[in-house]
């Protein structure tokens, strides 16, 4: 599918003012008031919103304001200043730390070694430790990692770290990206930082969300603060009706296509449109997470009424969400008629080999893997069971399901598929003949030991629901991972062979 893109033939670098970039966003408000308050971290009046003002002569002293996106708002508001350009690098205050049971030891451990043995986590945010990856490297780490997250606890002044236990533990919660939001750790206008490259995941909140290395985390763990670099925005603008056989995967599958696994390097991405806007919350996450796939630094979605629902019963920490202006400045702006879109698959080995699902009804497959944080939260799950439910038969290679969060596992034996009687997922899986869906974790999708559940160890030919299809990925570096999104992975279950949803969903 085509799709029509306008770029300004200036440059960011150079001169900080006004340089002719066309503006393209059309600024739009939500009333959010009794969710608005004053960042904690400072008791400065911060312009957030550039307020709409009355003609006015040409400034005689000092630069003139220009609009700004909503990344380049977020950044302004934690760097304490009214106006940025990208390029610019700010000392910026962190709403949000984010580390797991892979990267937390040695963030701790850096924090430890540049802070002190007795240092204390003074500043005031928010650092969540989670283990998504607990059944694959525990067993490998030993009783060190244990022993510092047992410990970190300890650092803390104020009640603002949390730590989500194993598995044998009822706070186990399971993938970070997804555990993240369910437990209102997501919020609009705030800025989150993980040691993983999917932290942009959170981007679907209108939070600003990006990885982070570990020595960052260290860092951030001492002083609450990190020195960032204000990215550029490149604005993808959806609309047009959603086919009922399509999915938020199809749309970033497609939109990385266009662009490339380069196209987006250090950039933000700006998802806006009447498609966007009918997206669910789950689905704007996968539109998100796989921002990073294109190399950008950070995936963004305007907070509207579906974001202030899904947050209700979430969180209780103000918020203030933003809004790009109206005269806001982009690098690209790309247009897509979704209506027109078909689905979509990332062919080996990256995840910019587009390819009609269609079109490779001929590549015979071993295996599908649904899961992850992509492919693994509940509506994924329940497209899956759509699909097994409208075809009645059962699948022709292995079919491995694992939920992304114990909430999700639990969804999956609880909550009734539409349409199917009042069956559940996993009763409409069993009947299909799918495995039995594993404990929440990113097992396979990264790759881990051997002996991980549902890892490749064979160079197999596997349609995935995952992110990231390169050699070696999920295992096995002869290994052929197809990107698709829940309704094709589970179409292919069917066939055997890579297959388009419409065989079963018209």
């Amino acid at each position: 599918m085509a799709s029509s893109a306008i770029t300004p033939s200036s440059s960011f670098l150079g001169d900080k003012k006004d340089v002719g970039f066309s503006a393209f966003c059309t600024q739009t408000s939500f009333p959010c008031s009794t969710q608005l308050s004053k960042k904690r971290f400072s008791k400065k009046i911060v312009c957030v919103m550039t307020p709409q003002q009355s003609e006015r002569k040409p400034s005689t002293t000092g630069g003139v304001k220009t609009g700004m996106t909503m990344t380049e708002k977020i950044f302004a508001r934690a760097s304490e200043k009214t106006q940025l350009v990208p390029g610019e690098n700010v000392w910026v205050n962190v709403d949000v730390l984010m580390t797991h049971d892979v990267c937390g030891p040695p963030a701790i451990g850096i924090f430890k070694k540049e802070f002190g043995e007795n240092a204390k986590i003074r500043w005031f945010f928010c650092c969540v430790i989670t283990f998504p990856c607990i059944d694959i490297f525990l067993p490998y780490a030993g009783s060190d990692t244990i022993h510092l997250y047992g410990d970190s606890s300890s650092h803390c002044d104020f009640l603002n770290l949390l730590i989500y236990q194993l598995q044998a533990n009822p706070d186990y919660k399971g993938v970070c990206h997804v555990a993240l939001a369910q437990e209102g750790h997501c919020r609009p206008g705030e800025v989150l930082l993980g040691t993983d490259s999917h932290t942009c995941t959170a981007g679907a909140f209108g939070q600003f969300a990006t990885g982070i290395g570990n020595t960052d985390a260290g860092f951030v763990l001492g002083t609450g603060k990190l020195l960032l670099k204000v990215p550029p925005t490149l604005r993808f603008v959806m609309d047009g009706e959603m086919p009922d056989y399509l999915l938020a995967k199809d749309l970033i599958l497609q939109i990385i296509g266009e662009i490339s696994v380069a196209g987006a390097t250090y950039k933000a991405m700006e998802f806006v449109g009447s498609t966007v806007e009918s997206l669910t919350m789950e689905e704007r996450m996968t539109l998100c997470n796989m921002a990073v796939e294109a190399g950008g630094k950070n995936g963004i979605i305007p907070a509207d009424s579906t974001t202030f629902k899904y947050l209700e019963d979430k969180t209780s920490v103000p918020y203030e969400p933003v809004f790009s202006d109206g005269q806001a400045r982009y690098l690209t702006e790309y247009r897509f008629d979704i209506s027109k879109l078909e689905p979509l698959v990332a062919k080996p080995h990256s995840p910019d080999k587009r390819a009609l699902a269609r079109e490779c009804k001929d590549v015979k497959i071993d295996r599908v893997y649904i899961g992850s944080c992509t492919g693994g939260k509940t509506e994924d799950f329940m497209a899956v069971a759509k699909v097994f439910l409208a075809s009645g038969k059962k699948v022709k290679v292995p079919t491995f399901l694992v939920p992304a969060t114990q909430k999700v596992w639990m969804d999956v034996y609880s909550l009734p598929v539409p349409g199917s009687g009042g069956k559940t997922c996993s009763q409409i899986f069993e009947e299909a003949g799918c495995d039995t869906p594993a404990s929440p974790g990113c097992g396979a999708c990264l790759g881990g030991p051997r002996d991980t559940y549902a890892r490749m160890n064979e160079p197999q030919v596997c349609v995935s629901t995952t992110n990231r299809n390169f050699p070696g990925r999920m295992g096995h570096k002869e290994g052929q991972i197809y990107l698709a999104s829940p309704y094709t992975a589970a179409a292919s279950a069917l066939t055997g062979f890579v297959t388009d949803p419409r065989e079963f969903l018209q």
